[in-house]
């Protein structure tokens, strides 16, 4: 994004509100810095912190993570657009077609302009439940939401797909090269070596219920309506699925493949490097630890690097200083930003690991080319009406799959020896 389109995208998303609770942030991370030092004297003093001073540290770090919360929060509210009635005039006449028959379907029930309009589309992609595909404006509305919300999903690479299965060959290594003379004898090379990566999409559904009288509504929105209902429930869910994941019935998580230490790395496996100590840093070393962990990843690679872990992790790093006495993790630097550890932006990740004995609970790399999450191409939705009465439940349904398309792209830090 160049520099006009960033300061007219921050003008429209960026409000009074947020940019007070951006300065006061910044106010209660400077609060932080000046109770945490203080703790940290009294430990070299006495060998122990006053109860007092942790507490202050405790509530202050605690403050900092609400504040952060409300920031994201109002930021993303900002940075939903709008749909229905304020979406652009000129529609083409198939997708107000589409659009009018979708939207008497959850209304009313009324399937008949929505079967016409899918026959004459030649639909191939309306499930065998009788569920009905959802405009493409729905479909781009609740994408744009999990985006938003999604943790890893706003950092990896997104592939919209038609098929179940997603195929991708992966060159392993490059054909090979070398120099020669004009006339020297050019020996045979060999030919690169692939690898064929496969990501099958699974099916994951929401179901949201609406009153007759939210329905009967014709100031409510269906398009906002559905998309604000299913993105909590399809973002945990996915969350979930890309750390964690096991690959039956639903993606492979990034944390469930094979891990190697980085001296022993192979294609198919991740690499992690280890602290030297379990369950925490080395005392007085943990730059190091991260440095050696940053180092660890290719120059291409770290160019759009981000550190991943859940808040328990963060909350242990925002105390780590460098032997100068500065911090390692900083604060966002605008409204909408993300905070920083030894600058590169932190994504906080509810799934991720505790800091433990002999876990990985920090990551580290280029998701983008990291992982892989695969979009299958159509959201459904089937309108029951009769399974919980008075209310009107939405079946509503994605296929998505994931998994790991470069294992040289992010590397783990595992606390152990």
């Amino acid at each position: 994004m160049d520099e006009t389109a960033r300061a007219g995208f921050e003008t429209k998303t960026v409000t009074p509100e947020v940019r007070g609770l951006q300065d006061e942030m910044m106010r209660l991370f400077e609060g932080f810095r000046e109770a945490n030092d203080t703790r940290l004297e009294e430990f070299e003093k006495r060998m122990a912190s006053d109860v007092v001073t942790s507490d202050k540290v405790d509530r202050i770090a605690a403050a900092l993570d609400a504040q952060k919360q409300t920031i994201e929060r109002l930021t993303l509210k900002g940075m939903r657009p709008a749909l229905g009635r304020e979406e652009p005039a000129r529609r083409s006449e198939a997708a107000s077609e589409h659009k009018g028959a979708f939207e008497r379907y959850v209304r009313g029930g009324d399937e008949a302009a929505l079967r016409r309009f899918e026959e004459k589309a030649m639909s191939s992609l309306t499930g065998a439940d009788g569920g009905f595909l959802v405009p493409d404006e729905t479909e781009t509305e609740i994408g744009r939401r999990l985006a938003s919300i999604s943790p890893i999903r706003s950092i990896a690479s997104v592939r919209t797909v038609s098929t179940a299965v997603l195929k991708k060959p992966f060159a392993i290594s490059g054909a090979e090269s070398g120099w020669v003379s004009e006339t020297a004898v050019r020996s045979q090379t060999d030919a690169p070596q692939l690898a064929e990566l496969t990501f099958p999409t699974m099916e994951l559904y929401a179901m949201p219920a609406a009153t007759a009288a939210l329905l009967d509504d014709a100031a409510v929105d269906i398009d906002r309506w559905i998309g604000e209902e299913v993105e909590q429930a399809f973002a945990a869910q996915e969350g979930a699925a890309f750390v964690n994941g096991d690959g039956v019935a639903k993606p492979k998580g990034f944390m469930t493949y094979t891990r190697a230490d980085e001296s022993a790395w192979a294609w198919g496996k991740v690499g992690t490097v280890s602290t030297g100590a379990d369950g925490g840093f080395v005392e007085g070393e943990a730059a190091d630890a991260l440095i050696d962990l940053v180092y660890a990843l290719k120059a291409g690679y770290r160019q759009n690097a981000s550190f991943v872990m859940n808040r328990r992790s963060q909350a242990a790093v925002r105390k780590l200083k460098d032997e100068d006495g500065n911090y390692l993790w900083l604060p966002p630097a605008s409204a909408g930003g993300r905070a920083t550890l030894m600058g590169f932006p932190i994504v906080e990740a509810e799934e991720m690991p505790d800091i433990a004995a002999g876990v990985s609970a920090i990551a580290f790399g280029d998701f983008s080319r990291f992982y892989l999450v695969v979009d299958r191409q159509g959201v459904r939705v089937l309108r029951d009406p009769y399974s919980a009465k008075p209310y009107v439940l939405f079946y509503t349904t994605k296929r998505v799959g994931g998994g790991i398309q470069d294992f040289d792209a992010a590397k783990l830090l595992d606390f152990s020896a």
